[in-house]
């Protein structure tokens, strides 16, 4: 069933055409769908929902998940990707709630906090579990909605603790420990071996506001660029955030085209260096063979700690508050941090970095306080099991529900 394209009810890999409605009145068999994933977003934030395609991929035969999308464009866009299972296209509510009749889910995923959200959380006989598409200290985090989901899968103690520290009246009882499935899928290495040593500089985007702005590049973008590109013996690589090059402010975009034409004069003038921009695919992919992370308070910094722990880490602050920095993001404790007070010397610092790493113990320390100490395919194993007695025990109380309401509230 992966890549069937179901938009808005219209079966397209059986070449019908017909909305939602008619087509439950036109007897269609719908496959059997036990978990959705929920996207309700464009395409420009398709990231948000690609990083959950290989745990859908990877996941055992006990559970048969679909995707459901609110737009065209996010439809589209993922249906180039070949899904590994049904995705549907509902633009309206009502083609959303004819979709949920007929399929009958029994959870209902949701990967960001989307405004259109409690438009599917209309629907009570699934249960309702939010995932989020990362794990990082980004403010955006945490947020008053997640009181409106059943269960809040999160990686481990830290976002508990975020979560504690966010919200009040909140029911700690919803946030269930899982991990991070997707570490668990060993992607194949898309960078080739090098005798240098490889640096990642991966700059977040501007988020929706200024609380949610953790870009360095505007700040340091270009300088730390320069500097990293001057150490000898390395080999750059630039990925930014997807939305980096689409962004509206002008000086992300305009730092974002300095350091692309860094990255380029610095591989034309030394081929065999191996500098590169890479402007799509799996940063997963590359962990393999970096030795050294430069990024900013994001979901990277935290998937790069649990993936390659003993390799460090340089964190960004475009603030240059090292209190606020160190409150918010504990992972800065096991980092050094570039700020306006040290981009000046970010050549030396990180090579000097590359040659003695003093914060080895604290970030095997850290490690465990973001992923509790959760071994390789553990995260895979936690999220089904979460997930299948979520759906057990929330069918247990749709059955109590249906019961009451066959007899009326008043009996």
């Amino acid at each position: 069933m992966g890549g069937q394209g179901i938009m808005d009810g219209d079966i397209e890999a059986r070449g019908e055409s017909m909305e939602a409605s008619a087509l439950v009145r036109s007897g269609w068999t719908a496959p059997s769908i036990d978990a959705l994933f929920y996207f309700p977003d464009t395409s420009a934030k398709i990231y948000q929902i690609e990083q959950w395609l290989p745990v859908i991929a990877a996941h055992s035969g006990d559970l048969n998940f679909g995707i459901v999308t609110r737009t065209r464009t996010a439809w589209t866009e993922l249906m180039l990707m070949d899904p590994p299972a049904p995705n549907f296209l509902a633009v309206t509510f009502a083609s959303l709630m004819d979709l949920y009749r007929v399929l009958q889910p029994k959870a209902l995923i949701y990967p960001n906090n989307g405004l259109r959200n409690f438009q599917s959380l209309v629907w009570s006989d699934a249960t309702h579990i939010h995932v989020n598409h990362g794990e990082s200290d980004k403010v955006s985090m945490v947020s008053n909605q997640a009181k409106a989901y059943d269960k809040v899968f999160v990686a481990g103690e830290a976002a508990v603790r975020r979560h504690r520290a966010a919200l009040v009246d909140f029911d700690e009882f919803r946030l269930i420990r899982v991990g991070r499935p997707q570490l668990d899928l060993n992607p194949k290495p898309s960078l080739k071996p090098s005798t240098r040593r490889t640096i990642l500089y991966a700059p977040t985007w501007e988020g929706e506001d200024e609380a949610n702005n953790f870009t360095s590049l505007d700040c340091y973008g270009p300088a730390i660029v320069k500097a990293l590109l001057a150490i000898p013996d390395t080999r750059v690589i630039y990925k930014p955030h997807p939305r980096v090059a689409m962004s509206p402010e002008r000086a992300i975009t305009s730092a974002h085209r300095k350091v692309v034409a860094a990255i380029v004069a610095a591989a034309e003038a030394d081929p065999a260096a191996g500098h590169q921009y890479r402007a799509d695919g799996d940063i997963l992919a590359l962990f393999p063979r970096v030795d050294l992370l430069v990024s900013d308070i994001s979901s990277v910094g935290l998937d790069f700690l649990y993936s390659r722990v003993e390799a460090p880490i340089v964190l960004t602050d475009r603030r240059t508050n090292r209190v606020d920095l160190l409150r918010e993001a504990p992972i800065a404790s096991a980092s050094h941090v570039i700020d306006k007070n040290s981009v000046a010397t970010v050549g030396p610092d990180v090579a000097a970095l590359l040659g003695d790493d003093r914060f080895a113990t604290r970030r095997a320390s850290l490690r465990t306080f973001y992923f509790d100490d959760a071994a390789p395919g553990e995260s895979t194993r936690k999220f089904h099991d979460a997930l299948l007695e979520a759906i057990s025990t929330h069918q247990a109380g749709v059955a109590a529900r249906l019961d009451l309401a066959e007899h009326g509230i008043l009996s």
